[in-house]
């Protein structure tokens, strides 16, 4: 069984989302200005869980069902 990562007290998990969500959205306007051509990304919930996963991940953050079941393990990011 994995082992949770623990987000350490003196930071807070809704700063670290808010902080990564903020990034996103920069990231995903300049995703639809050079990628798509200025046109309004229909699939943006699909953008934003990819690289919110991918962030997440390189932050060495992982999520995982509170009870620690492997449910989703096959996923990018569990």
């Amino acid at each position: 069984m994995e082992t949770p990562v623990n987000i350490p007290n003196h930071t807070q998990p809704r700063e670290i989302l808010l902080d990564l969500l903020r990034q996103a959205a920069a990231a995903h306007g300049i995703h639809e200005q050079e990628d798509l051509g200025g046109v309004y990304d229909e699939a943006w919930p699909e953008w934003y869980a990819t690289h919110m996963a991918r962030a997440l991940a390189e932050r060495g953050y992982r999520l995982v069902p509170a009870d620690g079941t492997r449910e989703g393990a096959d996923d990018e990011l569990v």
